[in-house]
């Protein structure tokens, strides 16, 4: 995983705890199951199973690979419509192009995250470029879904392209944890320490590598939900360690920091554990999810659908990227 790395000894360290500090407690570790997006790449459902009201502001999220493609075979999507939420793709490993009808698009790749609010309604695609659909190679990252409030639903559609060089590093206490902030913050021993992301609903979002044996305590938000997915690796999490590992994702109740701990010994192709950090300001508000369109009530998706098919999300641009199709 070649997301931004660096020397953790030279890097801010993270609020040790306080007296009055408590640990959030692991309210459920899920399974998610794999399935395919797009023209066919393999992902796995990471919120499958877990209440809308302890995702909340969180719609959907997928873990993108992680796979080695050969020559030919990478996978994107098609172009799509999105409405009333904000996409945030998170590429770990590997590159993805996209491209939407209100002008945004660039290379996402390792370590950069592309964030698209879709507010009013946009087309995008997201697909490997095709000199990676040529050579093959590694793509592995994030998609996430990021509600936006009733009041927020038909914003402007804007991209922001945030660069892994971009992202706010941080260490753990002891140096054997790496945070990258790639939106919202986290405290520091000397202060606040933002993410570059400007987002409309209030979020923190971080991704950390613990090597083998290694802790990592964080303070966190109390006024937040908090997710801990693991993309690698194994390890524990919360005040009494229950066992976590690759494709699990734990929702924690109330408190004021997170604790995740890797396993002294991990697999010899894993070489630390990988875990996305997550956690936002619950927006409290009706939920109708359809497809691509995220809203509050069945009207509104109604007439999202029809805004759609009436041509009013914008236009594919000419000499528009396209998915790559194998031949049969």
């Amino acid at each position: 995983m070649p997301a931004i790395t660096a020397d953790t000894l030279t890097l801010p360290r993270i609020a040790a705890a306080q007296a009055s500090d408590t640990e959030r407690p692991v309210r459920s570790v899920t399974t998610g199951p794999r399935g395919y997006e797009g023209e066919g790449f393999p992902v796995v459902r990471a919120f499958a199973g877990v209440s809308a009201a302890d995702l909340d502001p969180f719609v959907h999220m997928d873990q993108m690979g992680e796979v080695e493609y050969q020559p030919g075979e990478p996978r994107g999507t098609d172009w799509h419509p999105h409405r009333g939420f904000e996409t945030v793709t998170y590429m770990i490993d590997g590159r993805f192009a996209h491209q939407d009808s209100h002008g945004g698009g660039g290379l996402i790749t390792d370590g950069a995250t592309q964030w698209m609010t879709a507010g009013s309604g946009i087309l995008h695609i997201e697909t490997p470029p095709a000199e990676l659909v040529e050579s093959g190679g590694t793509f592995h990252g994030i998609q996430l879904w990021v509600n936006l409030p009733r009041k927020d639903k038909f914003a402007s559609p804007r991209y922001q392209a945030i660069e892994g060089t971009d992202a706010k590093l941080l260490s753990s206490q002891d140096g054997g944890a790496l945070v990258r902030i790639i939106a919202g913050e986290i405290e520091s021993e000397t202060g606040p320490e933002l993410g570059p992301g400007s987002t409309h609903t209030p979020i923190t979002m971080a991704h950390a590598t613990i090597e083998p044996g290694a802790q990592l305590n964080l303070p966190w938000n109390r006024d937040f939900n908090a997710l801990v997915y693991v993309l690698s690796g194994r390890g524990s999490v919360g005040p009494v360690s229950h066992p976590i590992h690759q494709g699990q994702l734990a929702v924690l109740g109330p408190g004021d920091r997170i604790t995740v701990s890797a396993e002294p010994t991990q697999d010899s192709h894993r070489p630390a554990m990988e875990v996305l950090l997550l956690g936002g300001k619950p927006i409290r508000e009706p939920v109708f999810h359809y497809g691509p369109f995220v809203m509050n009530s069945k009207s509104e998706l109604i007439q999202a659908l029809e805004d759609y098919q009436a041509g009013k999300f914008g236009q594919i641009p000419p000499n528009a990227l396209m998915p790559h199709r194998p031949l049969r």
